[in-house]
């Protein structure tokens, strides 16, 4: 009966169509990142600069931190609802504490490879020797050490939140308000196991934080599909201020930091996936979106929505225990940022400045880079991380000061790793556990990570013991409506 309608429906699309690939969140970061390019460029060779730039690196400027800034807005209140709704969904799983292990001993093997790998490239390439660079440099930032995570710990407001205020010479006051990330990630845990622990009377809490999710990743999710365009302004203002030519005489520790990354994420993380019996090609295609969203906005924090709606919607890793694991791995979880450039850039730094490590020294490279990748939370990690990591070993923090010209970058890879290992681990623990939907995660993927429904973006009372969700249905992988 319907079929004689479906001659006229196709017959009335008519004139140019994009083909379906075009409209994929894939293509169009890809196509983004070359018009990004290409503006940059002309920033660039039109007298554009950091400290003066012309109208179109102005734009580009403001187009990538505003949209910086709006993703980090939405992290702070989706990290408190997605951690506390995790918990509260994890009270009828009898391997909660189970799963929590595997997930911290995943994170610590896998950044010990990684910073092997890191250790070993340094060592073999010697980044540090022969650079050209006569001129020492200074840093004056932000140095990392235990005593200072340990007290990061304990949050110093409800919201984890801190204010810096500056006078500029005009006598204008300018402040800033910053998050710490392993604060907010405290509180909630705190305030989850509390919900716990109160039973029955917290009920109305926890519905109440279940809606507050769901309208936060909905508003998260028009946030994402705007990333085309937070892409053009962010790759281009990075190649309109700093262009590939500040690589010049660190071309050699370029290139071993890129090599690191290449092979923890084309080699390693394959290796892990094939092991655990499951696809690698599924594995990519279903992170890649994530990845793409990482190397251009360079913050594993700002990408957490999109990394945790992969994890559950592509991988198949069950909703209440990626909303736990995804955001503890985006604040300490960081195989790019935490382990393999501070391992070779400590080894660098040693070279450059004539210092001969011994075999001990090497075993505290990757003691700190296993056990302090949380002290860079909420801070811009790797170069608190190096810090760290040299004064550790003793070693001079005026080293930090050469790499910090080429650490945008860097930087880019890096976080593209970061994401790629955050999304990862929750699988392998997931699939060893036995709660990983496979249906989903070896289903077709249809060029959108997942779809613009609210109704699937908050775990509901009804929410299976196991944590997995009953709306993983193959509509979950459809083209997205905007």
């Amino acid at each position: 009966m319907s079929t004689s309608t479906r001659p006229s429906d196709t017959a009335g699309k008519t004139g140019f169509q994009l083909p379906k690939w075009a409209g994929s969140f894939g293509f169009q970061i890809i196509a983004a990142l070359i018009v990004g390019l290409g503006l940059g460029l002309l920033a660039k060779y039109t007298g554009s600069t950091k400290a003066a730039p012309n109208g179109l690196g102005a734009t580009l400027q403001t187009i990538g931190s505003s949209y910086v800034s709006l993703l980090q807005t939405a992290v702070v209140p989706l990290i408190f609802t997605a951690v506390v709704s995790s918990i509260s969904n994890l009270r009828q799983v009898s391997n909660a504490a189970k799963l929590a292990w595997n997930t911290l001993l995943w994170f610590a093997i896998t950044s010990l490879i990684a910073v092997l790998i890191g250790i070993g490239l340094g060592v073999l390439l010697q980044p540090g020797a022969n650079t050209g660079i006569t001129e020492e440099a200074k840093y004056s930032g932000k140095s990392g050490d235990w005593w200072s995570f340990l007290i990061g710990l304990f949050p110093k407001n409800f919201l984890g939140l801190g204010a810096t205020s500056t006078v500029a010479e005009s006598g204008a006051v300018t402040t800033s308000v910053s998050f710490n990330v392993l604060q907010i990630l405290v509180i909630a845990i705190a305030v989850g196991v509390a919900a716990l622990k109160v039973g029955k009377a917290a009920e109305p809490f926890l519905a109440l934080n279940a809606s507050a999710l769901a309208v936060i990743q909905k508003v998260l999710w028009w946030i994402i599909r705007i990333a085309p365009l937070g892409t053009v302004g962010l790759i281009g203002n990075a190649v309109a201020v700093y262009g590939w030519d500040t690589i010049g005489s660190l071309g050699k520790f370029t290139a071993a930091i890129y090599l690191g990354l290449a092979l923890v994420l084309f080699v390693v993380y394959p290796v892990l996936v094939r092991t655990h019996g499951l696809s690698i090609k599924q594995y990519f295609s279903g992170v890649w979106p994530a990845v793409q969203l990482a190397f251009v906005s360079r913050s594993s924090v700002g990408t957490l929505p999109l990394t945790q709606r992969v994890t559950e919607r592509s991988l198949g890793v069950p909703r209440g225990y990626a909303s736990f694991a995804v955001p503890l791995g985006a604040t300490t979880k960081m195989d790019g940022c935490a382990a393999i450039y501070p391992a070779i850039a400590a080894i660098f730094v040693a070279q450059f400045f004539g210092i001969q490590l011994d075999f001990s020294q090497y075993l505290l490279i990757a003691l700190v880079s296993v056990l302090g990748s949380a002290a860079t939370a909420g801070t811009t990690g790797a170069v608190v991380m190096l810090t760290l990591t040299l004064s550790t070993l003793g070693l001079p923090l005026a080293g930090v000061g050469l790499l910090l010209a080429i650490d945008p970058i860097l930087d880019m890879g890096r976080t593209a790793v970061n994401v790629a290992g955050q999304a990862l681990v929750p699988t392998i623990v997931a699939k060893r556990q036995g709660i990983l939907d496979e249906a989903l995660y070896n289903a077709p993927r249809n060029g959108t990570p997942f779809v613009d429904d609210s109704d699937a973006a908050a775990p509901s009372a009804g929410t299976p013991s196991d944590g997995t969700s009953t709306d993983t249905a193959p509509r979950e992988l459809q083209d997205a409506k905007a």
